[in-house]
């Protein structure tokens, strides 16, 4: 089935956009496409699955929460790769309720599962106690392995993880030093704008240039140093600007033809 526009989280929240979804047991797939893209699954009303490049279930589902920004589509009936959230949404919305501004803080000293910490020196000449899931955590955090990595090696969620941390930051016991370094993008050439404008212009007429720059906007992204893997949701994003589905339909195509051409 067609992936149906639900709204923009500029405009609205988020959860006015699940409660109905959750209250009519609905099952399929949310995205979210703009600055950052994730995935939410449902199956019959309840929130299964959650990723986001950085995170998946719980914390997926708790970092896309935080978004306010970007466009939510719903492919009904769309069924989830993988279960990565096992409580019950009603067990998930309160668990997300009750944390939030804990979340929240929580996300801006450790804002991905890329971030890197090491142990911080002690000045303050304090005795301090630490647990013995604090130790595991601090033994593994030598400034080289990510918040994934110790998950991985210590075969915990990464929630657990993050939030013990979180408890060793603020027990001035860890520091971050930085993230990991992502494997460099490769970038869409600026002609590929041109080409953009020049098939919207058939279809739009003179306000082409200026739905593009307002996409690009909501991608948080610009011409000149656009990511390729961000090329197929910006294409669909502008194809929905296009009322006619035919006429979309064709643009879509030429587009990717375009890029292909333009390798």
């Amino acid at each position: 089935m067609p992936e149906i526009f639900l709204g923009d989280l500029s405009r609205v929240k988020l959860f006015d956009i699940l409660k109905p979804l959750l209250m009519g047991k609905k099952t399929g797939k949310l995205s979210f496409k703009g600055k950052e893209n994730g995935e939410m699954y449902l199956e019959i009303g309840n929130i299964v699955h959650a990723k986001t490049p950085d995170s998946s279930g719980e914390f997926g589902f708790f970092t896309i929460m935080g978004w306010k920004m970007g466009r939510i589509t719903f492919e009904p009936d769309e069924p989830p790769p993988e279960r990565t959230i096992p409580i019950p949404s009603e067990q998930l919305l309160l668990n997300w309720s009750s944390k939030k501004m804990e979340w929240e803080r929580i996300h801006e000293m450790i804002p991905s599962k890329s971030a890197v910490f090491c142990l911080s020196p002690q000045n303050d000449g304090e005795n301090k106690t630490v647990s013995a899931d604090q130790w595991n955590v601090l033994a593994l955090s030598n400034g080289v392995r990510s918040v994934s990595e110790i998950a991985r090696a210590l075969n915990w969620d990464e929630i657990k993880v993050i939030k013990t941390i979180y408890q060793l930051i603020q027990a001035r016991l860890m520091g971050q030093v930085g993230e990991q370094k992502p494997v460099k993008k490769k970038l869409i050439r600026e002609s590929f704008f041109s080409g953009a404008e020049n098939e919207l212009r058939k279809i739009m007429g003179a306000v082409s240039p200026f739905v593009i720059d307002d996409k690009l906007t909501e991608f948080g992204e610009k011409r000149d140093s656009f990511p390729q893997d961000k090329l197929l949701s910006f294409v669909e994003a502008l194809g929905e600007e296009i009322p006619h589905d035919d006429k979309r339909k064709e643009f879509k195509k030429n587009m990717m033809e375009f890029f292909s051409l333009e390798k």
